[in-house]
């Protein structure tokens, strides 16, 4: 039977209220089983210390697990539980549920959904060769769950990623092994860097013969296109969504995409919205906003320092991490394209478009 893919877009009062997607079970819209992934956006500080993201997933993991019978841990072995921290400026906590529903009606050609997911990574892997290996198989292995075979129905690809803590890199010296960095928020940076170029390396973007660890974090020329990835201290591997578009597919939603080429680049945005019929000029009107499922995008400072040839602070800010300042500069362009400040926007962007820029993918439907 054909297969439809599913999209909910409901707030979040805390990083623990999950009570707006237990409604949906309850109002008989969704079922629990049904639910392959969940993508938040907590309102903490998008750090090493942001526990918020931990909250989160132990709170959806203990709701569904109940309503299925199932342990937490059985529901995160299977359900990929992306949260992303950091609501600065006027980003709206809430949270994307996705989920994948055979269905009796024919194919029309639609959103497709598929999940992967890495083994756990020991520290000594993290930032590194390894580790893009494995996020590429796992890219593979969640096209393959989708049912695409062709890497140009590809538009977005989500990946979270552990990072490099103190405990971590003690262990890895202690058995003689060697780590990508010994400081732990940079660790972020290199496990996102590393977990983009394997998305690139699975997609074509980019060959492996380009990519070894030194250039990992370092020659910002290699990048992707479609890859979203976040680091976080709650999870050991790669948890993987593949958001597509298949003829095989069933339903009323499609996912378009395009590239930000810095952090005011309000024009990627709107060929977005095109790509999935919501061109319009200046900001969507009520009829278009309700046929918005979501919007995902990545924020990160430039290197250069510059926006278009004029300076800007955010890698000098002491005391406002530099990702903090870019989710609210993004996140501000984008809402004033949509209307909408519920946007799944990320910080750090490393090999995740170009410098100072980054994918931006726009799910709608029909």
């Amino acid at each position: 039977m054909p297969r439809q893919a599913l999209a909910f877009r409901v707030p979040m009062r805390h990083p623990g209220d999950v009570s707006e997607i237990a409604a949906l079970f309850e109002a008989g819209r969704l079922r629990p089983e049904e639910v392959v992934a969940i993508l938040g956006k907590t309102e903490g500080n998008g750090c090493v210390n942001d526990f918020t993201r931990a909250y989160a997933v132990s709170a959806l993991a203990g709701m569904l697990g109940a309503r299925m019978g199932a342990t937490p841990e059985a529901v995160m072995a299977r359900v990929a539980l992306v949260m992303s921290g950091g609501t600065e400026g006027g980003l709206s906590p809430h949270f994307l549920v996705l989920a994948v529903r055979e269905v009796a009606s024919p194919a029309t050609g639609a959103l497709a959904i598929g999940v992967g997911f890495t083994p756990d990574f020991p520290p000594e892997e993290i930032g590194r060769m390894a580790q893009l290996r494995a996020t590429a198989h796992a890219v593979r292995a969640a096209m393959a769950d989708a049912g695409i075979s062709d890497p140009a129905e590809v538009h977005y690809v989500q990946v979270k990623c552990p990072l490099i803590t103190s405990a971590k890199v003690a262990d890895a010296l202690a058995r003689g092994q060697s780590v990508a960095t010994h400081e732990t928020y940079p660790s972020m940076g290199l496990s996102r860097g590393a977990a983009a170029l394997g998305v690139a390396l699975a997609l074509g973007e980019i060959p492996e013969a380009a990519l070894c660890d030194a250039v990992i974090g370092a020659d910002w020329s290699l990048h992707s296109g479609r890859a979203s990835c976040s680091a976080g201290v709650e999870l050991e591997r790669c948890e993987v969504i593949v958001l597509g578009n298949s003829p095989a597919w069933a339903g009323d939603l499609l996912i378009g995409h395009d590239v930000m080429t810095d952090a005011v680049d309000f024009g990627a945005v709107q060929r977005a919205l095109s790509s999935v019929g919501l061109g319009v000029p200046g900001q969507l009107d009520a009829t278009a906003r309700a046929r918005l499922v979501a919007v995902l995008a990545k924020a990160e400072p430039s290197s250069t320092g510059s926006i278009r040839g004029l300076r800007h602070i955010m890698n000098d800010d002491s005391d406002i991490n530099s990702t903090r300042h870019a989710r609210a500069l993004v996140g501000g362009v984008i809402a004033a394209a949509v209307g909408r400040t519920d946007l799944f926007v990320s910080g750090g962007a490393e090999h995740q478009g170009p410098d100072g820029g980054g994918p931006v993918a726009v799910l709608a439907r029909k």
